[in-house]
């Protein structure tokens, strides 16, 4: 399906794009991983600071990343149902798609540690395997990775031992030793830092904060969307984002007042740390269904699509938007750049982040009235698609 194409699911597009603009917001509030706090601030605008990080977290933290992962699940579907629909299967080539994702996550985690891409195209291929399985089993397996079973374990295993003290997250060690190359003024240092102890440091968060077990999930059931046409416009999807809108709306209250308040109900630390992680994942999923359910039905009608469609150019480059946001992010912030994790606090960075954001838009504008798709995203193509010659 091209972007000129009738058949372009363009509401997966604008929540891609829209996915981008708030991971770019979250990013630059945290100085892509530089966490300073500018000294002699005015009074008033620390409280704004303070309100402005709040409230983007509030609405992004973990939910950005979990509609990538979902989409990624339907755009898994949609390649392999058209290419089924030419007598071919597309597992043996989505297998090779995620080493070359793997190849761009790498070049992205040189510039920002906190990437993705690598982690989706090592979780991506576990994916594969549940190309042809029924929905029942796909359901079921998504559903068991949901309720996170290694924190159920270590939450037995902690009720069973009243003593039992988890060790320190080992990716604490690894955050602190960020600061001697991302301050420095060496971009070779900071590359090798990055790609070292920083990713030493994600995939240790990852694992403590049970995010593998959620991107697989979420992969999962992504798969099921996109062979139940969730996102095809019908009143079958419409009905179905509705009722999803309501119930997710009511879940995630008593699981954010819960999630505020567990510190409070629990008292052992053994016990409460395997409890946040899984209510954290159940809250931030609940909410991530309000944003995509409430951003369906509201791309459906006339009035709000015009507005919410200026996300679909961002969102058919998403690739391409991901990693330059990281070389400019890091380009901005690091001391190898320009150094303003220094200056600026999360008001200050949000109106970078709002700025970029605009600039992003208004280029992808452009390039997709020019091109078919975006720059890393025709090299993906094309490589994804490169016949070996005998």
């Amino acid at each position: 399906m091209t972007p000129n194409s009738s058949n372009r699911l363009y509401v997966l597009d604008a929540i891609r794009g829209f996915a981008i603009v708030s991971i770019m917001l979250l990013h630059n509030l945290e100085h892509f991983d530089v966490y300073f706090l500018p000294e002699n601030l005015p009074s008033w605008l620390v409280a704004l600071d303070k309100m402005v990080w709040d409230t983007l977290f509030f609405l992004f933290a973990g939910k950005s990343y979990a509609m990538f992962a979902l989409l990624f699940g339907v755009t898994f579907y949609i390649q392999s149902s058209n290419q089924e629909k030419r007598g071919m299967d597309f597992r043996g080539r989505f297998a090779w798609r995620l080493i070359l994702l793997m190849g761009f996550g790498l070049i992205n985690s040189a510039f920002y540690q906190g990437d993705i891409l690598t982690n989706y195209a090592a979780i991506g291929v576990l994916v594969i395997p549940f190309a042809k399985a029924n929905n029942k089993v796909i359901f079921a397996f998504a559903l068991l990775l949901l309720l996170q079973p290694l924190e159920w374990w270590k939450l037995f295993t902690a009720w069973q031992n009243p003593d039992l003290v988890w060790p320190k997250p080992e990716s604490w060690t690894y955050f602190g030793n960020m600061n001697e190359y991302i301050k420095d003024d060496s971009f070779w240092a900071t590359v090798k830092g990055n790609l070292s102890n920083g990713k030493l440091a994600v995939l240790n968060w990852s694992y403590e904060n049970g995010r593998f077990f959620h991107i697989l999930s979420l992969f999962l059931f992504g798969l099921l969307a996109g062979r139940k046409q969730l996102f095809v416009t019908s009143k079958a999807s419409t009905k179905f984002w509705l009722r999803s809108l309501i119930i997710s709306s009511l879940v995630f209250i008593p699981l954010y007042i819960i999630q505020k308040n567990l510190g409070q109900m629990i008292s052992r630390k053994a016990i409460l740390m395997p409890l946040q992680t899984m209510e954290t994942a159940w809250t931030n999923l609940a909410f991530m269904i309000v944003l995509i359910s409430g951003f369906v039905m509201l791309f459906q009608k006339k009035f709000f699509h015009r507005i919410l469609n200026i996300f679909s150019p961002i969102g058919q480059m998403s690739l391409s938007n991901y990693i330059f946001q990281s070389v400019l992010g890091s380009s901005l912030y690091y001391g190898f750049g320009l150094g303003l994790y220094q200056y600026t606090g999360a008001t200050m960075s949000m109106l970078i982040g709002i700025s970029l954001a605009i600039l992003m838009g208004i280029l992808c504008s452009w390039w997709a009235k020019h091109y078919q798709r975006g720059p890393l995203e025709s090299i993906w193509h094309s490589l994804t698609w490169i016949k070996l010659k005998r």
